[in-house]
């Protein structure tokens, strides 16, 4: 049975907004805590958690309603799982729902990784945390094989939307083909398509098993607001208002030219040009901190990078550590330590409030035109193309999980990412198989997989030097 907030009946006016919860907030700050302990693997691991969680185990919000919030979200700049995330909390909570979904996504994360940039100072070892974080990677493998088969079971109800997926595959993984004109040529696809075939959008006539299992709330139950223009400025000028206080103190505490107004207004600009998710910015990122501001060295920015693929969270999260770096080794009128803290919380904040601006400002308006059959079918376009994005980000995160080093086969138009055969990291693959066995043929629990997995990888980066051996 739905919870009696969830019932159709009370929620029938969507002319103002909604203002009762669909599931208990309690309920939900639970519910988002637990997933936020889960997010590893990138946008397809965090994607897969979120399915999971909420599609799949609590039946909250129905896979369409699901593929319809992330189809919008691979349109914003900034991580596509961030604001999902936010999407999906508003729906169920409203503003308070979408603000503590946003706020707890990337909590753990940005915990960890300032902990571990603290560690990496301090000491320039952290051996035995990576390799904890190593085995939760391995197991994120296994967890992401399983979500990009359950989105594809459900989404891909036509031989067009197969088409659209394998073709936008091929198109990132093996062509390079930037984010952007992937994602607009698949919602060119799905809306052609949609003229042409009418039930395309609405399922193909397949019928609502396709989906899975009912929600067990309704999609009219759902939060709703109605778009007009005077919400509309009024959440962009707080938003943006909330968005620029923090630089404008750092700048006026500071100086305009001090370390920390630089790292505020450069992460600003950076978080409004993230399409495609931190993979499409972070080579750019990295040549502006080492080569241009000289905030960290070229090794350093490799090591932060690996420390953010492990642990919980965006991977653009690594900005923190690099703000860290950059930071405490010139802290202006801060000790070292409060400047790397100032300065990690400081872009974690201008890389972040982005994500909330864009789903406040745009969900209402995305709900109300849910109905509307030319965006249905460019959506619906967009959803087959993300079983392939998925596909390829879970190819991605494999092989950098699996191997210790990579080449990029460059030979006209292709542009192809692949391992070296000799980098091959065995204890990866053993944790990754045995997660493998654990999700697919035991059906564990993904805590559980995670929890074993990572006191494997931990007890291997405690066994391994004391045998001489690295744990990397």
């Amino acid at each position: 049975m739905p919870p009696e907030s969830a019932k159709p009946s009370e929620r029938t006016d969507t002319s103002a907004e909604q203002t009762s919860d669909v599931v208990p907030f309690r309920a939900a700050v639970r519910a988002w805590f637990v997933i936020s302990l889960q997010t590893f693997g990138g946008p397809a691991g965090q994607i897969a958690v979120m399915q999971r969680a909420l599609v799949d185990d609590r039946r909250w919000v129905g896979q369409r309603r699901f593929s319809h919030a992330l189809s919008y979200c691979m349109l914003l700049p900034g991580p596509e799982a961030h604001q999902l995330a936010i999407y999906v909390g508003w729906l169920l909570n409203g503003l308070r729902g979408g603000l503590v979904a946003g706020v707890l996504f990337v909590l753990p994360g940005m915990v960890a990784l300032l902990a571990l940039s603290a560690i990496y100072v301090a000491f320039g070892d952290v051996s035995a945390v990576a390799a904890l974080f190593t085995g939760l990677g391995a197991a994120v493998v296994a967890i992401v094989v399983q979500a990009v088969l359950r989105v594809a079971e459900r989404s891909l109800h036509h031989p067009a939307l197969v088409g659209i997926a394998v073709a936008a595959f091929l198109a990132l993984a093996v062509f390079g083909v930037p984010f952007p004109a992937v994602i607009a040529a698949a919602a060119l696809a799905g809306w052609l398509a949609a003229r042409h075939m009418p039930g395309l959008a609405a399922g193909g006539g397949h019928g609502p098993e396709q989906d899975g299992p009912a929600p067990l709330i309704a999609d009219d139950a759902l939060h709703a607001e109605a778009p007009s223009t005077r919400r509309t400025l009024r959440v962009l000028v707080v938003g943006l208002v909330l968005w620029a206080v923090p630089v404008g103190l750092v700048a006026l505490v500071t100086g305009v030219a001090s370390i920390y107004t630089t790292q505020g207004l450069f992460f600003a600009g950076t978080a409004l040009v993230t399409f495609g998710g931190a993979y499409a910015v972070l080579a750019f990122v990295a040549q502006q901190a080492v080569q241009t501001f000289g905030w960290l060295t070229a090794t350093d920015m490799v090591r932060g990078l690996g420390l953010a693929e492990t642990t919980p969270g965006p991977l653009i999260m690594v900005v923190q550590f690099v703000a860290f770096l950059g930071a405490y080794s010139d802290p202006g009128p801060f000790t070292p330590w409060v400047a790397g803290v100032v300065a990690s919380l400081l872009v974690t904040w201008v890389t972040f409030v982005p994500s909330f601006l864009f789903i406040f400002l745009g969900a209402p308006y995305i709900e109300r035109l849910r109905g509307n059959r030319s965006l249905a079918g460019a959506l619906t376009g967009i959803t087959a193309a993300v079983v392939g994005v998925i596909a390829n980000l879970a190819l991605y995160f494999a092989v950098h999980t699996l191997f210790g080093a990579t080449v990029t086969l460059d030979a006209g138009p292709l542009a192809l990412l692949l391992p070296v055969p000799d980098s091959l990291r065995p204890v990866p693959v053993v944790i990754a198989a045995i997660a493998v066995l654990m999700v697919f043929a035991l059906r564990w629990p993904v805590l559980r997989v995670l929890g074993i997995s990572a006191a494997l990888g931990l007890a291997w980066g405690l066994l391994a030097p004391l045998a001489g051996v690295s744990p990397t």
